[in-house]
């Protein structure tokens, strides 16, 4: 869709800026673990509930992620936003017995010519204050023209082409397997029907069932973790992807990771996840410390 067929739509500027409601979470080493294992995590301390897997962080802050889009983009263009973009900036892993505390707000939105993206930052904290991550998640509206840009966007992670000289340092097989998104959804928390509904998908002119996003976010993240991390998610200093492809239940995946540099202890990755010759998350980037 070009800028000159897309719906011209008026953003509200007022819901910048904003925080919504807190939202609380108390973390479990049973939901540690059903997450681990809904997303084929094979490191032995996520699966055993001692330690969150790094998208685990999406469960703590899924009822108020959303929220501050509300504020921003009318309401009857919603069936056009999909997630975009996710960019995890970590200050200290989540562990068994937080109880965490979680706010969002819309900082600005971005007209393209295909859309309109809106970026939204999300803080979480331990109830003593303590921040554990931010977030920064990107919601694109298809074919919305909000007609200006406003505030900031998300910190850039765009993928450098000129790493494919290189030969990547790791390739991680990965297979989405058949029940995938029915062991995801109550892990995650995440009922949206187009993950659980054949006939919904059908409806929504999709070929079937597509995996959540996110799950894939996941899988790339512990192949991350036991290529270049050493298993360690305490490493893990930030980890961004973009959503680029929809990934189905049965599709087998590759993860590719390649060294950028290092600088003041910590290691740079870009990465990517492909099924054949679609690449499904592009734009990866994970820091690492030493």
């Amino acid at each position: 869709m070009t800028e000159s067929t897309a719906r011209l739509v008026e953003f509200d500027d007022s819901g910048l800026e904003t925080w919504c409601d807190d939202e609380t979470f108390a973390v479990t080493a049973e939901r540690i673990a059903e997450y681990a294992a809904a997303t084929n995590d094979p490191i032995e301390a996520h699966l055993a509930g001692k330690i969150a897997s790094p998208v685990f962080a999406i469960v703590p802050v899924f009822e108020a992620m959303m929220m501050p889009v509300i504020d921003v983009a009318p309401m009857d263009i919603f069936g056009r936003v999909v997630h975009g973009e996710q960019d995890f900036h970590f200050h200290r892993a989540i562990q068994p017995g937080d109880e965490l505390v979680s706010r969002a707000k819309a900082v600005g939105y971005t007209s393209r010519s295909n859309g309109t993206t809106i970026t939204i930052l999300i803080e979480c904290r331990t109830d003593a204050g303590e921040l554990v991550n931010e977030q920064y998640l990107t919601a694109f509206f298809r074919g919305v023209d909000a007609g200006k840009s406003v505030g900031q966007a998300a910190p850039a992670h765009k993928f450098d082409e000129a790493l494919r000289a290189q030969e990547p340092v790791a390739v991680v097989p990965q297979h989405v397997d058949l029940d995938q998104t029915y062991r995801y959804a109550p892990a995650s928390g995440d009922p949206v029907p187009l993950h659980l509904d054949e006939q919904v998908a059908l409806d929504a002119g999709l070929p079937g069932i597509i995996a959540h996003g996110l799950c894939t976010q996941a899988f790339a993240s512990w192949a991350v973790l036991t290529e270049v991390a050493g298993s360690d998610v305490h490493r893990l200093r930030r980890f961004a992807v973009r959503f680029a492809k929809m990934v189905f239940p049965g599709d087998d995946l590759e993860t590719r990771i390649w060294k950028v540099g290092s600088a003041n202890g910590v290691t740079t990755y870009a990465f990517e996840t492909v099924r054949g010759e679609d690449v499904v998350l592009s734009d990866g980037l994970a820091e690492i410390t030493d």
